[in-house]
């Protein structure tokens, strides 16, 4: 089911600052960039910006690749998971869901087409 790590997300009070912040990091200028999200590729995976959200110290959001969001969403219920986002497009073909494990951790999926497997490295 679970195909891989994808996307780790960062939540930030400051889109610009952010941006500013994680492109000096990274060495790389987004490449998608909108008021609500903004996207950095990092060798083959994604570092994502969320703006207007509270950072915390828990640290920031994993999403585990699947290949299908519905399926993968009802087997991690079936399998003991509490529902906490239900499977949500949020655009461009990408869907992603949120539950909390047996444990009371949050376990994100995401459905990407358009991740790259070869551009991992």
């Amino acid at each position: 089911m679970i195909l891989g790590l994808r996307t780790a997300i960062y939540p930030v009070p400051d889109l610009a600052a952010g941006k500013a912040f994680y492109s000096a990091v990274l060495g790389v200028e987004p490449y998608f960039d909108e008021p609500y999200y903004v996207g950095y590729q990092v060798g083959g995976f994604e570092l994502g910006l969320l703006p207007d959200e509270t950072p915390h110290a828990d640290g920031c959001e994993a999403l585990w690749g699947v290949a299908d969001a519905d399926a993968a969403y009802a087997q991690l219920l079936t399998l003991g998971a509490k529902p906490l986002v239900p499977v949500k497009d949020v655009g461009g073909g990408i869907r992603v869901a949120d539950v909390l494990d047996p444990f009371g951790n949050r376990f994100s999926i995401i459905e990407n087409p358009h991740f790259d497997p070869r551009a991992v490295r």
